[in-house]
């Protein structure tokens, strides 16, 4: 028994600790402890060390830009090799189906998706740092090029008459599919160019930091949206009905008006065989996913399907005998790379640019998920760079923008793919197909493909059970996602992206112009300090108000900082020094109308005198000299007892303020003069303020904006809030109590002139910036 007490002695001398150190203000801190002063590097050292170059230094460098370099030659052959090849094959099969499939929403030939998941995997192999990536296209990128294509090439730009005509847009009017589809493929691949040039830029700038600002309550929202957009526009190609394409504000809503007014055309061939195809594929897709630990490889579907489709359409000639949609043709081989159309950018810059950065969001996203998974890093800036070398060389070959899709990802990294030696040889597969296979899948029905892309959307559907979490979790971030949602639905994705974005930026700036703040009092017995009303057993200093402001002071939030001060102290420190100057006023008429009388013990009135002295707020003033004997009396005036004047002059209980910066990170100018205004404010009416828990950068701040002078002095900064209400203590205990109106008071009674006040105004150098700013206007 003795043995286990004393076991457990150490274990209840560690759960408490005891510390005794001097009381640290700021001054008395910096003296005992010198600070080390910052050396920042000269313009010539940092030249020099940006210069400098050896062996090493350029391997490393070389590196950084080959990924390869780095992870090739640790490469293990024999452990590696079979899964790579067995995942390679696995993802190529996907690759293609959905190169094909992605290829509709891009408003392109069905080829040209093949084209899409080739040639970007080719540089992403020798840049990309993520080695679990399918690199190639997705659905909600895909959608965003498509939109660009269609505003920029629509079917009425491609109107003819006469034999020539290759098809209809719908309203029975001839158009000329061959010239529209080859400028819509120039379009495409010269979008796909300039989103290259842009990602290759903010690689080089190093701002990969700008994803960022896309939070994931946004990329969910904007991503849930996008797959309706997808639904919406493959649904038309499931019915095979013929409608217009629109695009801009409101298009998707337009596109469900006319599709179901046509509802009554539709092809029952391929409503059959897209609601067929969606059905297997979801069914086959849950069952990977529950039994993903039981089979090997996931269940290739869409190949599958695929296959079966083609040659039952093929068997059964449903384009003769049906007028059923396919494929019909898909080029053989490959085509040779042509410029970009350089003077269609300025048409496209805007849309580039928020293209550039979703395709970057989400392959970067998922591109974290693996290696955190697999305990390696990715660069952000270097994938910029791999993937805007990759739509550039894509680009010249006539591809759309390539970034990563979730499930073909998926597929690479759950049938054992380790490298990008796996992401190479689905590239493989993809050029048989192109080189071989593509004649064979010309019979394929479209509604075949468009039902393998809606049965891909599920995963981002299902986002939208996330919003009752995040609405329990976070409010904002739940009416950030839906927000986004909604936005990108009615304004389109672009358009919806960029207010998603701004709304979440609001947000942000609403949260820290109203900022959580409280008043805080003491736990008793230890130096622990909490909010007032959160906590029963704790205790507010006697005579002492504590505020913690949780944000960064500014311009936009000072107001809320005042306003916090008169919420936690209970008054306004201008109308208390307003009323006492204005009870001073009367109190120096009526003594000098013999009403009243000065003495050491207070202020009394003359015996049998009517007590006149309680006059009202309105009696007029009287500057009329009575030429009352006076001399000089000191006596002390108590603001917190009744006074012989009607004026009403709020309490004010206590004698000290700390202000709790300990969430303070950066003071702007603005807030530097408006807390010395605060200091002076609070001073004149006797209450003393202090600062506690503040970061040193804050220090730094405030003497550069030259914050300190004779009276706001650097012992009023204390490293703790309960060092600042010791210090206050023991101030309080050897303090004389007087008042420093006393001067004032004797200065009446030995002058018979009235004493100038003032109520409202302030000295120029009080004022904060906004005034100052008012009266430079109005002047």
């Amino acid at each position: 028994m003795a043995a286990g007490e004393r076991a457990e002695e150490p274990l209840a001398e560690l759960s408490h600790y005891v510390v005794a150190r001097p009381i640290y203000s700021e001054a008395g801190f910096q003296e005992e402890n010198e600070r080390r002063p910052p050396l920042p590097p000269t313009l010539r050292e940092r030249a020099q060390a940006a210069c400098r170059c050896s062996r090493k230094r350029a391997f490393q460098i070389t590196k950084s830009f080959l990924p390869i370099l780095e992870w090739l030659p640790n490469y293990r052959v024999k452990e590696w090799l079979i899964s790579d090849i067995i995942s390679g094959v696995s993802t190529g099969l996907v690759a293609t189906l959905q190169g094909l499939a992605y290829a509709l929403l891009v408003a392109v030939p069905v080829g040209y998706g093949l084209y899409s998941a080739f040639f970007p995997i080719l540089t992403y192999f020798f840049l990309g740092t993520s080695r679990h990536i399918s690199v190639g296209p997705f659905p909600v990128v895909s959608l965003m090029v498509g939109s660009v294509v269609l505003s920029m090439a629509p079917d009425d730009n491609f109107l003819i008459d006469g034999s020539n005509a290759t098809g209809t847009n719908g309203t029975g009017t001839l158009i000329d599919t061959g010239s529209r589809d080859a400028q819509r493929v120039l379009i495409a691949s010269t979008l796909t160019f300039l989103v290259g040039i842009l990602q290759v830029i903010f690689g080089v700038l190093q701002i990969g930091f700008i994803v960022r600002y896309l939070a994931d309550p946004l990329v969910g929202g904007f991503t849930t949206a996008a797959a309706f957009q997808v639904l919406v526009s493959q649904l038309k190609i499931v019915l095979n009905v013929s409608t217009k394409n629109y695009n801009g504000v409101l298009s998707i809503i337009y596109t469900l008006i006319e599709t179901f007014e046509k509802i009554g055309t539709t092809n029952i061939a391929d409503l059959i065989a897209g609601l067929l195809t969606i059905f297997v594929c979801m069914v086959v897709k849950e069952i990977n996913d529950r039994f993903k630990h039981k089979i090997p490889i996931p269940i290739p579907i869409e190949v599958i399907v695929t296959i079966v489709a083609t040659g039952i359409s093929y068997a059964a000639d449903l384009e003769k005998k049906y007028n059923a949609g396919i494929v019909k043709s898909i080029p053989r081989g490959f085509l040779p790379p042509e410029p970009p159309d350089v003077s269609l950018f300025s048409q496209m810059i805007a849309a580039s640019f928020s293209i550039a950065i979703v395709a970057y969001a989400i392959a970067v996203s998922v591109g974290k998920v693996y290696a955190t998974k697999y305990d390696y890093a990715i660069d952000g800036n270097q994938e910029f760079i791999a993937f805007g070398f990759s739509n550039i060389f894509s680009g010249a070959f006539s591809c759309f923008v390539a970034t990563t899709a979730l499930s073909r990802t998926a597929v690479q990294e759950s049938t054992g793919g380790k490298t990008q030696v796996a992401g190479i040889i689905s590239a493989g597969i993809v050029l048989i197909s192109i080189v071989a296979l593509g004649k064979l899948l010309e019979p394929l029905q479209k509604s075949v493909l468009a039902a393998v892309v809606i049965a891909n959307l599920k995963g981002m559907f299902m986002q939208v059970f996330d919003v009752p979490r995040l609405w329990r979790q976070n409010k904002v971030d739940a009416m950030i996602w839906v927000f986004t949602c909604v936005a990108s639905i009615i304004l389109g994705l672009d358009l919806g992206l960029l207010a998603g974005l701004l709304f979440g930026l609001l947000t942000v700036v609403l949260r820290v112009q109203f900022p959580s703040w409280g008043g805080f009092g003491n736990i008793p017995g230890t130096d622990i300090y909490k909010k007032v009303k959160d906590y029963k057993n704790v205790i507010e200093p006697e005579g002492v108000k504590i505020l913690k402001f949780s944000s960064p002071i500014f311009y936009a939030n000072i107001d809320g900082l005042k306003s916090s001060l008169k919420s936690t102290v209970g008054f306004d420190a201008v109308k208390v020094y307003n009323k006492r100057l204005k009870a001073l006023r009367k109190i120096q008429k009526l003594i000098k109308k013999g009403k009243l009388k000065a003495t050491k013990n207070g202020i009394i009135s003359e015996p049998g005198i009517n007590n006149e002295a309680f006059e009202t707020d309105e009696d007029p003033e009287d500057n009329e000299d009575l030429q009352v004997p006076t001399k000089e009396v000191e006596i002390q005036v108590d603001w917190n007892s009744e006074l012989p004047v009607k004026v009403n002059i709020p309490k004010v209980p206590i004698h000290s303020l700390i202000l709790d910066f300990g969430a303070v990170t950066f003071l702007d100018i603005v807030a530097v003069r408006s807390i010395k205004t605060i200091i002076r404010e609070f001073e004149r009416i006797d209450v003393r303020v202090y600062f506690a828990s503040y970061q040193d950068n804050l220090i730094s701040q405030l003497e550069r904006s030259a914050f300190f002078d004779d009276i706001v002095r650097k012992d009023i900064f204390f490293l703790t809030v309960h060092d600042a209400v010791l210090y206050i203590r023991n101030q309080m205990t050897y303090s004389d109590n007087q008042d420093p109106i006393f001067e004032k008071i004797s200065l009446m009674q030995e002058s018979k002139e009235p004493i100038e006040f003032t109520e409202t105004s302030r000295p120029d150098d009080e004022l904060d910036v906004q005034e100052e700013a008012m009266r430079r206007l109005a002047s």
